[in-house]
């Protein structure tokens, strides 16, 4: 198990219990759990993982929610940073971009990431998401940041 800290710290409910571990460190944090995002593979700074579209992953014409579909380019991405950096190693999102071509509105979703860097702190980020034929509905593209004072070479 991993647990997640935040400034060096355990994240914890005020009763004191730990808020939550993740299985590993290439895993799946409770928000993309609730969303159903399954990871494929991560391994190289390169990620594939996927999502079925569900109802309740739906905006109001019934198509996916272009916020479902940038969670999982979002996460791919992270995933394939994780697959480079030691674990525990925290960084965040610090600006994205999602083209979107067509919509979705059955089958399951796939997201291909790969990263370069880092440059200093910095990856880059690039995913192309699929539908169940392999048609690109949507590019993502990002940069992550790693905090600072961390060993990560």
């Amino acid at each position: 198990m991993a647990r997640l800290l935040v400034d060096g710290e355990e994240m914890r409910q005020p009763d004191g219990e730990v808020q939550f571990e993740l299985d590993e460190w290439i895993s799946t944090s409770p928000f993309e759990d609730l969303v159903g995002l399954t990871i494929v593979e991560a391994a190289g700074g390169r990620a594939v993982l996927t999502v079925p579209f569900k109802v309740k992953l739906a905006m109001g014409g019934g198509y996916m929610h272009g916020g479902a579909i940038t969670t999982l380019a979002d996460t791919a991405v992270a995933m394939a940073i994780k697959s480079l950096l030691p674990p525990g190693t925290v960084f965040a999102t610090t600006e994205l971009t999602t083209r979107f071509f067509d919509p979705l509105k059955q089958g399951t979703v796939t997201a291909t990431a790969s990263v370069t860097g880092p440059e200093e702190r910095t990856f880059r980020g690039e995913a192309s998401i699929t539908d169940e034929e392999g048609n690109e509905v949507a590019h993502f593209s990002s940069r992550f940041r790693i905090a600072r004072g961390q060993e990560f070479d």
